[in-house]
């Protein structure tokens, strides 16, 4: 009897003993460690760590240009697409113009396409800010090769265009802002080409 029970206690001990052996090679209790060599030949191990992103505390001088490059930013993706259908309209009426020569006729034709376009932008472009009517005024520029100007004195007169001009000035801008992309309005010029690339608004 004493042998039997001193058996069952051998039994159970062995079976404890190889369980728990199993659970400490379980999958759960495994933590894989991989081997990097070293260009002397040394093995040590190797680990990855996740990603930890680092943020840079701007100072002031640099807030204050990223203040002003995303309000440049705004306001070009704003005016952009009316500066393209400034170009549009612009070679549409030259087209009509072309071979003309009646300066009565040529004043309807501008007149006739003027209403039109009063109709379809006087609402948008009044909403603009002065800020972006003097982007949209360099953006005319860089789609006609003529500043506002000498656009409006092209089609309206000089009178017209003097008097518009006055206007301008009193707000701060001027119709005769021309376009340099190499120089002042290199930035301009960055979005333009950012926006052209995105949205494939090339003309």
């Amino acid at each position: 009897m004493v042998k039997r029970i001193l058996h069952m206690i051998v039994i159970v001990c062995l079976c404890l003993i190889a369980r728990q052996s199993h659970a400490q090679h379980s999958i759960y209790d495994t933590i894989p460690v991989h081997a990097f060599i070293t260009p002397e030949g040394d093995t040590i191990p190797m680990g990855y760590l996740p990603d930890v992103s680092i943020l840079y505390r701007l100072n002031a001088r640099q807030k204050r240009y990223w203040t002003e490059w995303t309000r440049l930013r705004n306001a070009v993706y704003v005016t952009y697409p009316y500066a393209k259908a400034a170009g549009r309209i612009m070679n549409e009426i030259n087209a009509r113009l072309a071979g003309v020569t009646n300066k009565s006729e040529r004043r309807k034709i501008i007149r006739s396409r003027e209403k039109e376009l009063r109709k379809e932008f006087t609402d948008k472009l009044t909403q603009l800010s002065i800020y972006q009517g003097k982007i949209l005024m360099k953006l005319i520029y860089r789609e006609t090769g003529n500043n506002c100007y000498e656009i409006i004195q092209e089609y309206k007169g000089s009178l017209t265009a003097t008097v518009y001009q006055t206007v301008a000035f009193f707000f701060g801008t001027s119709l005769k802002q021309n376009y340099d992309p190499n120089g002042n309005d290199r930035d301009i010029e960055t979005i333009v080409r950012d926006l052209e690339r995105m949205y494939g608004m090339r003309g």
